[in-house]
């Protein structure tokens, strides 16, 4: 004996005294109400527990309807309504089989609840509903998708605790609305026409009731954020909306609520924000000065930074501004217009030469005097100013001597020079001491030093004893063949290359051979110095010492013919 067996009277089984022949199977003793619908073997269903405890039935009915949530604590009888009979089987798994009434009720129930017999719900009741209670049914619950199809419109943020009426106005589920199409939906609608900064129905092209979410989100209506930038002209420094830039709304720059402008971000004037202050400026005055200054270039030279904040590239024209040339305090230009006179900035190349702004200057030179050269009666060619001028200091004119093929090296420098000894006259203080008579044209003077030191040629014997004189001599007047040295030691520091033998020679001077002071080509050996104790005294001494030698004769000067040491 088992299970409820076990408390069970003999005589409620032994019916009589007789203890045989009593049948073992569950039927012999208990009534079958399932009338044999279910099989005779109850064990399929019930164990000696207890009636109530199924066992393999109860996994085929979890295999065909699990009975999960709220379907697992009722009994068998609450959905097998002829269960008193017998009757368990034929029943449909569909929830509408067993609540329909349930589904009829949400006509009545009101609040969150809509009604589904007017909004035509399908029966499907398991998209929406779980087994845990009836009532938890949500379209965003964790059964029904918003999102997938065919609503295709997901329920985040703002959207997912709102009552379903709240957008199904009408009880109207067969909505066909994008979740981008806010202003259709009917839920936005109002807002969309109500609104001011920018009013969108007033430029409904740029802003259409569909686009919504181009600018808006689900977390909050009024925390819009639009990409300025996909129109072709982003939104930096202070074209941004305060605080971040100096813009209070739209409408300062889309006036009248336009909203089709067609700008370019460098287009400032033409875009009516700035015409104004385009229109006002005077230094320069942009209106009247042409074409670099054009109400659709002012990017040039501003920036959405800080309007008044003006970096034009002046290199850009081809000038760039260096030296004095810069605005103060950098340079000395106080104002555009001291160089781009009557608000003239239709300058060419023609008129960017110095003299078209500095010519009082070089009509100055005729009166400075000093080391600077009359530049009008020199004939200095008035396009050339920079070949001696820069834009530094205009009267720290530095002339580049060695381009005439004639540079200026020791005592023809200007002071401050290098050191020069040896010279015997002034050196040069000035142009105009080798420019006599303001003459600066080509080959005046003649690069050749005679040209300028004439003097010092034919006075050459008065500058010290042992200078020969040079006109007497017949020299040459290439004065460079000797005054080697002239650079560092003017005239003094001669140094003649004697073809016939070297000298300094035994302490001799010039004289000593060239006895004809008047022609240096006349020369003696034997006349002059080796005369005395010299052993070439007498002719007949000097013919026997030379016996035999080719070529010899007595005469004064074939002697260096071969004593050229």
């Amino acid at each position: 004996m088992r299970g409820m067996h076990e408390k069970v009277q003999c005589s409620q089984c032994h019916v009589k005294p007789v203890f045989t022949n009593v049948g073992k199977n569950c039927q012999d003793c208990h009534v079958d109400v399932h009338q044999n619908k279910m099989g005779t073997n109850c064990a399929d269903c019930h164990t000696v527990q207890g009636w109530n405890i199924a066992v393999q039935q109860v996994k085929v009915h979890q295999n065909r309807f699990p009975l999960l949530g709220a379907h697992a604590a009722l009994q068998c009888e609450d959905c097998h309504k002829s269960a008193a009979v017998g009757q368990f089987q034929g029943l449909s798994t569909a929830c509408i089989s067993c609540h329909q009434s349930d589904y009829q009720r949400t006509r009545t129930l009101g609040g969150s609840v809509p009604n589904h017999v007017v909004a035509n719900f399908p029966t499907t009741c398991e998209s929406c509903h779980t087994f845990d209670s009836w009532v938890g049914g949500t379209f965003n619950g964790t059964n029904f998708n918003h999102a997938a199809p065919p609503i295709n419109f997901p329920l985040t943020n703002g959207h997912a605790n709102v009552p379903c009426t709240s957008c199904h106005v009408g009880n109207n589920y067969n909505l066909q609305i994008a979740a981008t199409d806010c202003g259709h939906a009917g839920c936005h609608l109002t807002t969309w026409q109500q609104t001011t900064n920018p009013q969108h129905t007033a430029a409904p092209t740029v802003f259409p009731i569909a686009t919504c979410s181009n600018c808006h989100n689900t977390v909050s209506w009024l925390t819009a954020n639009f990409d300025h930038s996909t129109t072709g002209f982003p939104l930096t420094n202070s074209h941004q909306l305060a605080p971040a830039g100096k813009v209070q709304a739209c409408t300062d720059c889309h006036i009248n609520n336009n909203y089709n402008l067609q700008i370019q971000p460098t287009d400032c004037a033409n875009s009516q924000c700035h015409l104004t202050t385009w229109q006002q400026t005077n230094n320069p005055p942009h209106a009247a000065a042409g074409a670099p200054f054009a109400a659709a270039n002012c990017s040039t030279c501003h920036n959405p930074t800080l309007w008044t904040n003006v970096v034009f590239n002046h290199a850009a024209t081809g000038w760039p501004l260096t030296g004095s040339h810069q605005l103060a305090p950098a340079g000395k230009v106080n104002a555009c217009t001291d160089c781009h006179t009557g608000n003239n900035y239709n300058l060419t190349a023609a008129n960017t030469d110095c003299y078209g702004c500095h010519q009082r200057a070089w009509q100055s030179t005729a009166t400075m005097g000093g080391s600077v050269p009359n530049h009008i009666t020199a004939g200095f060619a008035t396009s050339m100013c920079s070949s001696c001028h820069d834009t530094v200091l205009w009267s720290d004119g530095k002339f580049d001597h060695a381009g005439t093929g004639f540079p200026l090296q020791g005592p023809h420098m200007l002071a401050p020079r290098t050191t020069v000894t040896g010279a015997i006259g002034p050196m040069v203080n000035a142009c105009t001491d080798c420019h006599r008579g303001g003459n600066y044209t080509a080959g005046f003077p003649t690069t050749d030093c005679y040209g300028c030191h004439q003097s010092y040629y034919t006075n050459a014997q008065t500058y010290g004893t042992s200078v020969p004189n040079h006109i007497a001599a017949n020299y040459p007047t290439a004065c460079t063949s000797c005054h080697t040295t002239w650079v560092t030691t003017a005239w003094t520091g001669a140094a003649f290359t004697h073809t016939a033998f070297r000298i300094p020679h035994n302490g001799s001077s010039c004289s000593d051979c060239h006895i004809n002071a008047t022609n240096y080509a006349i020369f003696s050996c034997i006349n002059a110095c080796h005369t005395g104790n010299s052993p070439h005294t007498n002719q007949a001494n000097t013919n026997a010492r030379h016996n035999g030698v080719g070529g010899y004769a007595y005469n004064a000067t074939i002697c260096v013919n071969c004593h050229k040491g």
